[in-house]
């Protein structure tokens, strides 16, 4: 296996194209721990560690938040936690704190697990990915173009993720999911719900529950022409309940070693309705504070 290790990004970009088997590896978190049990051994290995362009974050740019791919999990938890909730929520759920320290957003989405927690809350904010080659330069792929199948992303061969950008919350967001335990483990199913009260638009994402993570479309626009964003009340249960069963229905599990896919669906259920009511309990005691 041959390590290769550039010390700006531009030699990252030209070595990529020059060996696009090559694997980028930044925190190793996921494949390093592939490689330990022999599930994939690649030709090389590409470490971005001495690549600075990517442990830029909170960069302001066409009113998003730029967070470079090399920006480890517990920064977004200090950092960034008021401009990203959902984001920030789904990072403190990320295996054990060795993990969040070097684990990264850029690395979740170049594995592009359908289980990989900070999934489901990009769906529901909304990024775009942004991704570069040494031939064609930056492109901008919206997050729901992204995810191609199981372990599969949209980039091309010769291609790295430099960063992902997302617009600060401009209102409540949550992230849940259920495991085998409380920390340090795959979600069975995960869900995150983003409420963007300066478009009357709601975003979501389902984890753990699809050959990739989903948006639950059906639920969004249900939810969004049900609330009442100017003059907020307590949500009606059929509401809650309605919004739920969407969520579910979106949802694509299989059965598996973690869970049935019965269970899955169940489960989103309960998420869908719980996260739901905790961003609506936050956003009339937002309104009640401005009146």
């Amino acid at each position: 296996m041959d390590f290769l290790r550039p010390d700006t990004w531009a030699e990252a970009l030209e070595l990529k194209a020059a060996d696009p088997e090559a694997k980028p590896i930044q925190g190793g978190t996921d494949v390093m721990v592939e490689m330990n049990f022999d599930h994939g051994r690649p030709a090389a290995l590409l470490d971005l560690n001495r690549c600075s362009d990517l442990f830029d974050y909170s960069t302001e740019l066409d009113g998003r938040i730029r967070i470079g791919a090399g920006v480890p999990y517990v920064r977004i938890i200090n950092r960034l936690n008021h401009q990203l909730p959902g984001l920030a929520q789904a990072s403190r759920t990320v295996g054990s704190p060795q993990i969040r320290n070097r684990g990264t957003v850029g690395g979740n989405l170049g594995g592009a697990s359908p289980a990989g927690d900070a999934h489901p809350a990009l769906l529901a904010g909304n990024a775009v990915i942004e991704v570069e080659s040494a031939a064609r330069g930056t492109r901008l792929i919206s997050i729901d173009d992204f995810y191609v199948w199981v372990k599969k992303n949209a980039l091309e061969p010769d291609e790295l993720i430099r960063a992902i950008r997302i617009e600060p919350a401009t209102g409540p967001q949550y992230f849940a999911k259920v495991g085998t335990r409380n920390a340090m483990v795959i979600a069975v199913c995960a869900f995150a719900i983003a409420l963007h009260p300066d478009t009357r638009t709601v975003g979501t994402g389902i984890g753990s529950a699809g050959p990739t993570p989903l948006r639950a479309t059906p639920a969004e626009q249900f939810l969004a022409d049900a609330l009442d964003w100017d003059d907020p009340a307590p949500l009606p249960f059929d509401v809650v309940r309605e919004f739920g069963e969407l969520v579910s229905a979106a949802a694509k599990p299989i059965d598996d070693v973690r869970g049935t896919a019965e269970y899955r669906r169940h489960a989103l259920t309960v998420l869908a309705r719980r996260t739901l009511s905790w961003a609506w309990t936050d956003y009339l005691a937002e309104r009640r504070r401005a009146a």
